[in-house]
């Protein structure tokens, strides 16, 4: 077996970026170590920057977020009853998406399946070989068989525990991590949303958010410890505290109903550099994990795949180097950017065990700065929506598909 480039992973990451290049013409083969109807089964955030839904809807992933996702123009916090709402659209002139992680990987996999494009699922003993070289492969098995791809790059699209970062030499990478004292408890149940936008919360008993899924589905999270256990939660116990972390008004309008799916997410923060090694490159959740605090993980999944795009569309068409020399340092500066961001948004909002009354103090003082301050508003919706359009990256190229191959 033969292609141009593998991707490693069949996540929203891989997806796109196998998307991205078949538009231009550059041949790609997705291994994935899962099955289809497990990769659908995962859960995950669905707030898409504006550039992010724009290049969806460029590489022709975009109809059914069209039609289904939720457009907002702002975002509202609650810090200890106060209100505030960040007005996006007013502030900036850009908006969010709510459109879940589940159906854009299932817009790209029909996709991917209406053209024809190879992706392999359950591939297990996956190993990257050979990427210091000039000719790197990937081995596998799949139905008891072996069988070895060759190919002129590999992209590691395959999440924080993936075959790809743990490949690379010792010595080679270097990573920072922070993981912080507490995880999200979320459930989705099948109930409209308690207010048409995202409702951020601070409150003493720890953080809440109040996100959705549609217009019927919605998902809620709190602020809970490490040694929490699911089991613990009821559904019972669960809208209970949410009622007492919500302002009044807002815990009067709340909607409950049984879980759907209920679970606890530890967070931290995550980043490797550099992103490149030879002939491999890392994209998406195997570079960068962030606190979903700020919505950036998905969004710095989609950035990366743009650039790295762009990068393999030069080289094969322009037979020039100098998109993938670059392609570390432009990732590694987006993903610190993005880091900072949903670091901020952490600090601000959540309860941390090690928070004497001088801390408290100060993230009172953040949040009345906040409030007072469109210029600070303003720097929180850019970083939200989006720190500037990617719609240049990742863009359909007019060359021809036999100028690529």
């Amino acid at each position: 077996m033969r292609t141009q480039v593998a991707i490693i992973g069949a996540g929203p990451a891989g997806l796109a970026l196998g998307r991205l290049l078949e538009q231009a013409g550059i041949d790609a083969v997705i291994i994935e170590r899962r099955s289809a109807e497990h990769v659908l089964s995962r859960i995950r955030a669905g707030v898409l920057e504006q550039g992010s839904a724009e290049l969806l809807t460029a590489i022709g992933a975009g109809a059914r977020m069209a039609a289904e996702g939720i457009v907002h123009d702002g975002a509202a916090i609650s810090f200890d009853g106060d209100p505030l709402r960040i007005d996006f659209a007013d502030l900036i002139g850009r908006r969010v998406t709510v459109y879940g992680q589940t159906e854009i990987t299932r817009d790209l996999m029909d996709l991917r399946q209406k053209t024809g494009a190879q992706s392999i699922y359950e591939a297990d003993d996956v190993e990257v070989l050979d990427f210091d070289g000039t000719a790197p492969k990937v081995r596998f098995t799949r139905n008891g068989q072996t069988h070895e791809l060759a190919c002129d790059f590999i992209a590691g699209c395959d999440g924080y525990h993936g075959v790809c970062r743990a490949s690379v030499p010792d010595g080679a990478i270097t990573t920072f991590e922070r993981v912080y004292p507490f995880g999200w408890l979320g459930i989705l149940v099948d109930q409209p949303p308690v207010a048409d936008e995202l409702i951020y919360v601070h409150h003493r008993r720890g953080f809440a958010l109040c996100s959705q899924r549609s217009h019927s589905r919605s998902r809620y999270y709190l602020q809970v410890g490490t040694e929490e256990k699911v089991a613990d939660w009821s559904d019972d116990r669960f809208w209970d505290e949410l009622r007492r972390r919500l302002a009044p008004e807002t815990a009067e309008s709340l909607k409950t109903g049984p879980s759907i799916e209920k679970s606890i997410a530890p967070l931290r923060s995550f980043v490797a550099e550099p992103v490149r090694f030879g002939r491999l490159m890392l994209a998406g959740d195997a570079a960068h994990i962030v606190p979903p605090t700020g919505a950036k993980g998905l969004n710095m999944a989609i950035h990366d795949v743009g650039v790295l795009a762009d990068a393999l569309m030069e080289h094969y068409c322009d037979r020039s180097k100098a998109g993938l020399d670059a392609y570390s340092q432009r990732v590694v500066a987006n993903t610190w950017r993005a880091e900072r961001f949903s670091w901020w948004m952490t600090q601000l909002l959540h309860t941390f065990p090690e928070t004497d009354i001088f801390g408290q103090r100060i993230q009172r003082a953040d949040f009345d700065y906040l409030a007072g301050s469109r210029h600070a508003q303003q720097s929180l919706a850019e970083n939200y929506t989006g720190l500037r359009p990617q719609a240049t990256q990742g863009q359909i190229s007019p060359r021809t598909k036999s100028s690529a191959v």
